[in-house]
């Protein structure tokens, strides 16, 4: 089995303290033991941070986005430290390496990849191009909801979609660099073409994450047709 994990940035590094970073290594180990795993890191708060700078500068959002990449290199690199010898060495900086480390036996982890991609996608684009089994949404919130929840209080989660659905959620989101939507529209649309199962949950307990993919056990929510 393979799967893909997306592991965001507001759950990886909240803040930077390596109790963090270890305590995501640990799970992963033990999920890199029954599964060929890839993880993509998100940026989170720091990128964020840098791109509301990046911003105020006035540069454009091709800038802002090769911004955004480099920090979510900067938490692989943290996250692969953690992993020490289980780990590819390097983030992969193309879909074709991180197939390629494939042969190595290893944990691979990556962050961005080109500019007008977020990580979701590279994510959901990385599961298609590796033929992952499932693809882990590990966000900073339970699953998809039929409208933003912290606008809108009467928002209902979704246990279970299609992806054709999910598509129509996500697409009143706006593209552009740091943006916070649970799945951005790219991937959502990469997730209707590949049709690889996906689950969106709250991934800041390293533990549910190990439980999803090893036992499918998850409060979070189910993409499939």
């Amino acid at each position: 089995m393979t799967t893909v994990i997306n592991l965001g940035g507001s759950v990886l590094a909240p803040s930077l303290e390596k109790e963090n970073f270890e305590e995501y290594a640990n799970s992963l180990r033990e999920i890199a033991k029954q599964e060929q795993l890839f993880i993509v890191t998100g940026g989170g708060v720091k990128a964020r941070e840098y791109i509301g700078v990046a911003r105020e500068l006035g540069v454009n959002e091709a800038v802002c986005d090769k911004i955004g990449i480099d920090v979510t290199r900067l938490n692989a690199r943290l996250l692969i430290s953690a992993l020490k010898s289980e780990a590819y060495p390097d983030p992969p900086k193309s879909y074709k390496e991180a197939e390629n480390a494939m042969a190595l036996d290893k944990i691979i982890v990556m962050g961005g990849v080109i500019p007008g991609q977020s990580t979701d996608a590279v994510a959901a684009i990385l599961a298609e191009y590796v033929q992952a089994d499932q693809i882990i949404f590990a966000t900073s919130v339970n699953g998809v909801y039929d409208k933003d929840p912290n606008l809108n209080g009467d928002a209902k989660k979704i246990d279970k979609l299609s992806p054709t659905k999910l598509v129509k959620i996500v697409m009143e989101t706006e593209i552009k660099a740091g943006s916070k939507a649970v799945v951005d529209p790219l991937a959502a649309k990469v997730i209707e073409r590949s049709k690889i199962p996906t689950v969106v949950m709250n991934g800041k307990d390293p533990e549910a994450i190990k439980k999803a993919v090893l036992e499918n056990k998850h409060q979070g929510t189910i993409i499939e047709d």
